[in-house]
């Protein structure tokens, strides 16, 4: 049962990531004017396949727990945002309503590690770095925005 769990808990961060195929980042992305601490392209889908599987295996772990209603409401809500960002992002070209989305996903992954840990430390755990890099990805698009302004406030053409 775990296993299948972990399956559907993987094609559901698969489904958000895949957004990522669909509205890739292009040259308009290129052109922006980026921190220092920008990651190299090649870090993003490293580092969001082994955050996919951490969040599969902490949803799984979770799911396996009697009273899991609240986390897996949370871990539901957390993947939705996570899979509404690029769409706002790259696709829309809407900077700060990106920074919004990612605000909510910050605070969702938050309460869900909360959340998570109530039910299995392991499956809190495993949110951590997720924590960690979206607050990576929300200091990236506030930096974003604050060196484009211009751009920041354009509709996409």
């Amino acid at each position: 049962m775990f296993w299948i769990c972990f399956a559907l808990f993987l094609a559901a961060c698969f489904a958000a990531g895949a957004t990522g195929g669909l509205f890739p980042p292009g040259d308009w992305y290129k052109s922006l004017r980026k921190p220092g601490f920008t990651p190299p392209n090649w870090a993003f889908p490293v580092v969001w396949t082994t955050l996919y599987f951490c969040m599969a295996y902490a949803g799984a772990l979770a799911a396996m727990v009697p009273g899991n209603g609240i986390a897996m409401a949370l871990w539901s809500v957390q993947i939705a945002l996570n899979g509404l960002w690029t769409p706002v992002f790259f696709g829309l070209r809407k900077m700060r309503l990106g920074l919004l989305v990612l605000a909510l996903l910050w605070l969702s992954v938050a309460v869900s590690v909360v959340a998570l840990w109530a039910l299995d430390w392991r499956a809190g755990a495993l949110f951590v770095p997720y924590l960690v890099w979206v607050s990576i990805a929300g200091a990236l698009n506030w930096s974003v925005i604050r060196l484009n302004p211009d751009v920041a406030v354009q509709d996409p053409a």
